[in-house]
């Protein structure tokens, strides 16, 4: 019985050693299985959160109506420039960067009628397109912006007299009327300023007259007439030179261009400006 003692005694001992040593394991197990599963799990959002940041859209914004501009002198038909500057002999293109986007044209008209005085006109065509910006807005947008500038900026003139303005119907989205006198050296000139916006296209006509010499004041109602019909001409030509559908696109994200308005236009600023190259 003694020696059956001794001999389970080592048994005994194998035993206890191994189970020590697998309860042991067991916890370095576990800790083992939840650091993995930790770890899969910020992978997994961290992927997550990519796959989110790459699926957000880019800004976009509605593409420009109209693309292109008309040729400038040749936004007037010659019946309308026949009355408005009947001695013009031709346009004064003025100088663009960017002819589909801005461009202008001008005609000055002298009827010199000798020691009877003199009659004189200066007609002027500028055209401005902006094109739809993802950081700006919309084309149009910035072209109403632009106008309401523009027609601020004509009721503003310096020294006008007897200024009036009015909203004209018919000539593109909007349009205002202004007109007012300029009293210079040479006389007193009957300034006629029509802004008109047609989407994203703004078109500014300059229109005045005066009489040289002695002559008569020609008749402001008159002027006036004529400048709306002009602009009228003018808006639709930026319409036809865009063609039917004008304003279907995709997003766009191109700049948009500046220009600045035209002041009243004598005789000698004519001169000087045919001489410096400037419309």
């Amino acid at each position: 019985m003694q020696r059956r003692a001794q001999r389970e005694q080592p048994e005994r001992a194998k035993r206890l050693t191994r189970v020590l040593v697998c309860a042991a394991a067991v916890p370095v197990m576990l800790v083992a299985a939840g650091c993995s599963s930790d770890s899969g799990s910020d992978d997994g959002g961290d992927k997550a959160a990519s796959a989110s940041a790459s699926a957000s859209p880019s800004p976009t914004v509605q593409a420009a109506a109209y693309r292109t501009l008309p040729e400038a002198c040749g936004v007037l038909t010659k019946k309308t420039l026949k009355d408005l500057a009947p001695k013009a002999k031709s346009g004064k293109q003025g100088s663009s960067d960017d002819v589909a986007s801005r461009a202008s044209c001008s005609w000055s008209s002298l009827d010199n009628n000798g020691v009877k005085g003199s009659q004189f006109r200066w007609l002027n065509v500028s055209l401005l397109r902006f094109e739809s910006d993802t950081t700006r807005g919309p084309g149009d947008k910035l072209a109403k912006e632009y106008y309401d500038k523009q027609v601020g900026e004509v009721r503003a003139t310096p020294d006008a007299k007897s200024l009036r303005a009015e909203a004209l119907a018919g000539t593109g989205d909007e349009a205002t009327a202004v007109r007012y006198d300029l009293k210079k050296k040479e006389g007193t000139f009957k300034q006629q300023t029509v802004v008109a916006r047609v989407e994203n296209v703004v078109v500014t006509l300059d229109y005045n007259g005066a009489g040289l010499a002695g002559d008569e004041t020609p008749d402001a109602d008159a002027l006036m007439a004529d400048a709306k019909k002009a602009a009228k001409e003018a808006v639709l030509s930026v319409t036809k030179a865009n063609g039917p559908g004008a304003g279907a696109g995709s997003p766009s994200s191109a700049p948009s261009g500046k220009a600045s308005g035209r002041p009243s236009v004598t005789p000698s600023d004519a001169a000087s400006a045919s001489a410096s190259g400037k419309s």
